[in-house]
């Protein structure tokens, strides 16, 4: 079926058709131009280069329209190997542009894959927008293959729960609203993912709109500063001479104006495991990370009763970010200032909430405290613990075990690994952290200078799996900057099969696999909980020989001169992802003792190894 075209937009031509050779005194002809076309030239107004999903009946119209769009030049498919994996991929190019991530999915078992990394997106703020597709609407509730409409296995219903907006479309008339309003709900504070289900007889349907609304006002972060609360915050600071402050992950938009207010009121800081990426960790003001596998000297500083105000800054003060709600943080001393009122849920002992845009609020603070100094203010501060010497990163604050981290011994100690790596990885590296081991040996031994948010990590859910695709998604977003993913053999086991997207789309992630054949945090939570002694044990495998058989570059390393001989700017400088099976020491017991009195406290299982 063909129409008559009699415009053009944005793209020179109408997007989504194909045009025939121009005949004397003909139009040119085209194919149809579908919602699904509509669909993707929104996300191609708004800067997004790549959609991650797993193509299926149900969804074939949109990845016509992208077949349609990648001739183009537009938006176009990055096919995963599973769609909780395909999230995570979005998720991580979300992270690494500031960008909306795309995820698509076809009906049934196709959408409920997704949840996983849809759930991961919203425990950690990430805007998605996630487009699943429906049987045609004749066939809802006739028992149609994969059928998930509202009368069989509802998906819509499932997306509630994990998702800031949530709907079915079940006229064409309606794609068009309610994926704006799906779009802008993304950026609303707090952010996160958005689901809008499509029947696929709606998405093949011909389409007459085009995109009509500016993208900035879809994708608009506003402004907000509360100015009572800000006012009585400055009041506080007047009051007082020894402060010290708590950053979370939600600090990174004001990371340099919180260090500027830091420095001028001589204020020592720690951070959450998650908040340490806003960070750069030598510096001098810096006592390391609060929290779960956290260092003593962040612990003393909040236990310090000199301390009369402590500042917690865009922090959800979760569980692994408070040592499970430590007294020592959480208490009337405490002012919490976010951007998310939902996070004040968990400070009601807190003296103040501000809540604002924390970048306005802290540009605000530090005008303040400049008049004040002008005038002859000072802030005392807590003073600086004395080490006999700095840890080997060049912090102001000392890391356990020491003696690990220069061991040269087989196999190779997880802190000498970690902090070799710190040392070597060229600046600017990305850096994800699974979910597991990774976590507990990346937050305490991986230390870096950078403050810029490339060393990554998911706490929020804990989803394993996430660390693997979201490199992906990444490194797909960036050619400038080197990705590596640090999982255990437990994660890789369990999604580890998305490194052959990598190598199709030929990106140099390099997956480190810490091989210790045991699903780590379980074994040792169970140890050290008194538990049973069950359920932890993996298979030997060679990861480095799985991936060969992929055509993919593996390397085992037994022993730490074998690591020092890796040469990464080769891995970084190759078209296609690198394993490397890293034959960690698995009686190296990881520093969690603040979760593992969580479970002992009658908490859920620990995430994976």
């Amino acid at each position: 079926m063909e129409r008559q075209i009699k415009y053009n937009n944005l793209w020179g031509s109408k997007m989504g058709m194909t045009e025939t050779p121009l005949v004397e005194g003909e139009l040119r002809t085209a194919e149809i131009y579908t919602t699904a076309d509509l669909i993707v030239e929104y996300l191609y107004h708004l800067g997004v280069e790549f959609i991650f999903g797993v193509p299926g009946g149900a969804i074939e119209p949109l990845y016509n329209a992208l077949a349609r769009s990648a001739r183009k030049g537009g938006p176009r498919a990055i096919v995963a190997r599973h769609e909780s994996g395909a999230a995570f991929m979005a998720d991580g190019y979300a992270r690494e542009t500031g960008k909306l991530g795309v995820v698509c999915a076809t009906t049934g078992p196709g959408s409920t894959n997704l949840i996983t990394g849809v759930a991961s997106a919203l425990a950690d703020n990430i805007p998605l927008l996630v487009i699943t597709a429906q049987t045609p609407l004749p066939k809802f509730g006739k028992g149609a293959l994969q059928d998930s409409s509202c009368s069989a296995i509802d998906t819509v219903g499932m997306f509630r729960h994990c998702t800031r907006f949530n709907t079915l479309v079940s006229h064409a008339e309606q794609l068009e609203s309610k994926l704006i309003s799906a779009l802008m709900a993304t950026h609303r504070i707090p952010k996160g993912p958005v689901h809008i289900s499509i029947p696929s007889d709606i998405l093949r349907q011909p389409s007459e709109s085009k995109p009509h609304v500016r993208p900035e006002a879809l994708l608009h972060d506003f402004t907000l500063k509360d100015k009572a609360a800000l006012d009585k915050l400055n009041d506080e600071l007047g009051k007082v001479d020894k402060i010290v402050l708590f950053l979370g992950d939600g600090c990174g938009p004001a990371a340099a104006e919180i260090m500027r207010f830091a420095e001028l009121v001589n204020a020592p800081f720690a951070t959450g495991p998650m908040g340490k990426r806003w960070v750069d960790e030598t510096h001098p003001l810096y006592r390391g990370v609060f929290g779960f596998a956290g260092h003593q000297d962040a612990q003393d500083l909040f236990n310090n009763e000199d301390v009369e105000l402590v500042l917690a800054i865009g922090a959800s003060l979760g569980e692994i970010g408070t040592g499970g709600w430590a007294d020592s943080l959480l208490n009337e001393r405490m002012i919490h200032i976010d951007s998310s009122v939902e996070h004040f849920t968990r400070s009601p002992m807190a003296k103040l909430h501000v809540c604002g845009h924390l970048k306005a609020v802290f540009n605000k603070l530090i005008d303040n405290v400049q008049q004040a100094r002008n005038w002859g203010r000072t802030w005392t501060g807590i003073p600086l613990e004395d080490h006999s010497h700095d840890n080997p990163f060049g912090g102001k604050f000392s890391i356990e075990d020491i003696d690990a981290t220069v061991c040269n011994e087989a196999p190779i100690k997880p802190q000498r690994l970690f902090t070799r790596l710190a040392h070597i990885l060229p600046q600017g590296t990305r850096t994800f952290f699974e979910a597991g081991n990774s976590w507990a040996w990346g937050t305490h031994y991986y230390q870096r200078p950078e403050s810029d948010g490339s060393y990554r990590i998911a706490m929020g859910f804990g989803s394993m799996g996430w660390g693997i695709g979201a490199s992906i998604g990444s490194a797909l977003a960036t050619t400038r900057n080197p990705t590596v993913c640090f999982t255990g053999d437990g994660s890789y086991l369990m999604s580890g099969q998305e490194i052959t997207t990598a190598a199709q789309e030929k990106v140099p992630v390099v997956f480190i696999v810490l091989n210790d054949s045991v699903y780590g945090m379980v074994m040792h939570g169970q140890r050290l909980g008194g538990a049973e002694q069950i359920g932890f044990k993996l298979n030997q495998i060679n990861y480095a020989a799985m991936v060969e058989a992929m055509g993919i570059e593996g390397i085992v390393v037994e022993t730490p001169a074998e690591l020092d001989a890796i040469d990464f700017d080769r891995l970084f400088n190759k078209e296609g992802p690198t394993l490397i099976d890293v034959r960690i020491d698995a009686e190296q017991v990881p520093p969690m003792g603040s979760r593992v009195k969580a479970l002992a406290d009658g908490e859920s299982a620990t995430p994976g190894g």
